[in-house]
């Protein structure tokens, strides 16, 4: 096998546990555009807390990468990527305020690697696109800011990322990878590649296309199957009947899918199917069942909302001024992501009604919350006695372990509404539940 050198362009969730598992076979250079980024890192601590601080400080080298030894250094100068012959890009794929996929970071990535790509060089995406992405929009520009000719002086590969943000048990290296290539050549040398860092093994695709659409299909069927039971939680609220007691019952069959209902939000289920519509779109197809079952997640804040109303009405409470606590504003639990949390989704059609809303979320940062929501968190919810300041409503939002202490005593009013929306608490001590 030849000599890797390998740059991970992106040190996020995704790039930064890639790059630490490489390094600790092969020289590895980290690139992030964000300086503090890659002063923390550097310091030996993660704030995204997907690499414990032993395991980043171990690969940690203070001097450009060297071929034939392991380690990873840490850089935001594209200069210092010059001596890689492997690019792997792990940026994040968002969508704009019309969920119309934007490559913004993809195509400034590629430009990136196009100013130090060689003869010879593999570029590798691993970010979340739809299919033909990365041979239709990334390549022509690492081609154009590069001078050399795809398939002729470097080639490229798609291994599409399956990070699960703050799960301890199915990391990197225990994920099967989905691989490929542009040629059949690469596509098995990406693939022995990965093969040395994944203990679960790899799948190698016929071709880039293939990965990619495997992809995003994966969390567009999470999705779907997320607004189907959404659906029936709606369907039997109105019927009087509890969701999750349907659901256990029915999960007393062996090939019942065990999905729960709840807020879909994230960087991935909630934004991964729009790209897949929107590629649908340009074929000339009008891809409906993804869009309904976007279009009923995407409204389940407001449904919340109101169903939390309802019952403070039914309590006799005001709604104007009234005083709400959310418990959690990540977008999943025991993990410090916000990135499209749709929590914000109750808070925001709680403020439309008239409601003062307090946030409490151990786990998120305080300082990203407010320049991504506007939302200052409250640092503690714990009081040594009773308090003047009560609240009319708390709902629990997201289902952090460190909710399972949480005390309501002196936090609850006579006619205070206690909601779970992820079924965490038992049944008999809330007044609602999604």
């Amino acid at each position: 096998m030849k000599n890797f050198n390998i740059g991970v362009i992106g040190l996020g969730y995704v790039g930064l546990p890639l790059a630490v598992e490489f390094a600790k076979k092969y020289p590895v250079a980290g690139f992030d555009i964000k300086p503090n980024r890659i002063d923390e890192l550097n310091a030996g601590h993660d704030s995204t807390l997907e690499v414990e601080d032993d395991n980043l400080q171990s690969v940690l080298s203070k001097q450009l990468i060297q071929p034939g030894k392991t380690g990873m250094y840490l850089t935001d100068k594209v200069k210092d990527l010059g001596d890689c012959n492997y690019y792997i890009i792990t940026v994040p794929t968002p969508i704009d305020k019309n969920r119309h996929p934007d490559l913004t970071p993809l195509i400034k990535a590629s430009e990136t690697v196009g100013k130090v790509i060689s003869k010879g060089d593999v570029v590798i995406y691993e970010s979340t696109v739809y299919p033909g992405a990365t041979e239709e929009d990334c390549i022509p520009v690492i081609e154009s800011t590069s001078g050399l000719k795809f398939n002729r002086d470097f080639y490229a590969g798609y291994s599409p990322e399956r990070i699960n943000p703050g799960d301890k048990v199915h990391t990197v290296t225990k994920i099967k990878k989905v691989t490929s290539g542009s040629t059949p050549e690469i596509a098995k040398e990406i693939d022995d590649l990965y093969k040395t860092v994944i203990e679960a093994g790899t799948h190698l695709a016929s071709n880039i296309k293939v990965a990619e659409a495997a992809k995003v299909i994966e969390n567009t069927q999470r999705d779907l199957n997320i607004a189907f039971v959404n659906e029936l939680a709606v369907l039997f609220n109105r019927l009087g009947i509890d969701t999750l007691e349907v659901l256990e019952a029915a999960g007393t069959k062996w090939n019942f899918l065990p999905f729960r209902p709840g807020l879909v939000g994230g960087h991935c289920i909630g934004v991964d199917p729009y790209y897949l519509t929107f590629k649908a779109q340009e074929a000339g197809l009008n891809p409906e069942t993804i869009t309904a079952g976007r279009r009923l997640n995407d409204n389940m804040g407001i449904y919340i909302a109101n169903n939390v109303i309802k019952l403070m009405i039914q309590k006799k409470q005001t709604i104007a001024h009234a005083n709400v606590l959310v418990l959690g504003i990540t977008f999943k639990e025991n993990c410090p992501d916000i990135r499209n949390s749709k929590v914000i989704d109750v808070i925001t059609e709680l403020k439309d009604f008239g409601c003062n809303v307090d946030v409490f979320d151990p786990w998120a940062n305080p300082e990203e919350v407010k320049k991504e929501y506007a939302i200052g968190l409250l640092s503690t919810i714990d009081r040594q006695e009773k308090s003047d300041h009560t609240y009319d409503a708390i709902i629990l939002a997201v289902a952090h372990d460190k909710f399972r202490d949480v005390k309501f005593t002196n936090l609850k009013n006579g006619s205070t509404v206690l909601y779970d929306i992820k079924g965490f608490f038992d049944k008999q001590t809330v007044d609602g539940r999604l």
